[in-house]
């Protein structure tokens, strides 16, 4: 019965055969892959790490998102510095780049299948039984143009007789696309805090200004004193009231005596 399903391409196999050894020696199937020139496309990913707790990851992507990665695998890990780091090593402020190389390589799987026997029966152009190397009568359903290979020479279904010992065979191509990936993380750490320094003077700089010009103090006699804000007072008034009233007394005395002598002339 395996026999009947490597052949469903060339010769489908029915359910009669009169022993009961396997046909799968009676079937040849070989097949060949011819590749051709890949191509190969890079993505690369650039973001820094903001948050990490446990397996799960927090990135700002270089575009200004935010990427949340949860469950990261431990076997994950990123070249950070020459050192391979995992999940747990990573701390934030390092930059992460990520590549993903994408080869895609055309293919063609060439099967070719064979199976050798003898015509015990033959129903044209439908069916053939044939009895295998191994003893076995197996059916075959013939498929449409079918060709068999008869002492070198090729015939259909309407040239198999009863005893001929034939082969056939079919050949099938069929082209297929093969996708290989392999991604590369790489990074770098944060560069680190400049140490604190102790018991270090401090350089204070600053620009020296001329000192401004002294003013000239006033100078004074060395004998003055200086004035007194206010006069003390060491007279009286009545002494000048004398004087005023004697002046007025001599006045008035003088007024009369010249009265008279302009009234005696």
């Amino acid at each position: 019965m395996i026999a009947s399903k490597m052949m469903r391409s060339l010769l489908v196999a029915g359910a009669l055969s009169v022993a009961s050894l396997p046909a799968v020696a009676q079937v040849q199937t070989t097949k060949t892959e011819t590749e051709g020139e890949p191509t190969h496309a890079v993505k690369v990913e650039r973001g820094e790490v903001v948050y990490v707790s446990g397996n799960t990851v927090i990135v700002k992507m270089e575009d200004g998102t935010v990427r949340h990665f949860s469950n990261v695998p431990d076997s994950v890990t990123v070249t950070v510095d020459g050192k391979e780091l995992n999940v747990h090593q990573l701390k934030p402020g390092m930059k992460l780049e990520k590549q993903t190389i994408t080869s895609t390589t055309p293919r063609v799987v060439t099967t070719v299948q064979t199976v050798t026997g003898k015509v015990w029966h033959v129903t044209p152009p439908n069916s053939v039984i044939l009895t295998l190397q191994d003893g076995t009568n197996q059916e075959f359903k013939i498929p449409k143009n079918q060709k068999f290979t008869v002492n070198g020479q090729e015939t259909d279904a309407f040239g198999l007789k009863k005893g001929m010992t034939i082969s056939a065979q079919k050949v099938v191509e069929a082209p297929e696309t093969v996708i290989n990936q392999e991604i590369k993380r790489t990074g770098t750490a944060p560069p680190p805090p400049p140490p604190i320094q102790q018991d270090v003077p401090v350089l204070v700089v600053y620009t020296e200004r001329p000192a401004p010009a002294a003013r000239p103090e006033p100078t004074q006699a060395a004998s003055a004193e200086p004035a007194p804000k206010k006069l003390p007072t060491t007279a009286s008034t009545w002494p000048l009231i004398g004087l005023t009233g004697l002046a007025l007394f001599f006045g008035a005395v003088f007024a009369i005596a010249v009265g008279r002598i302009i009234k005696g002339a």
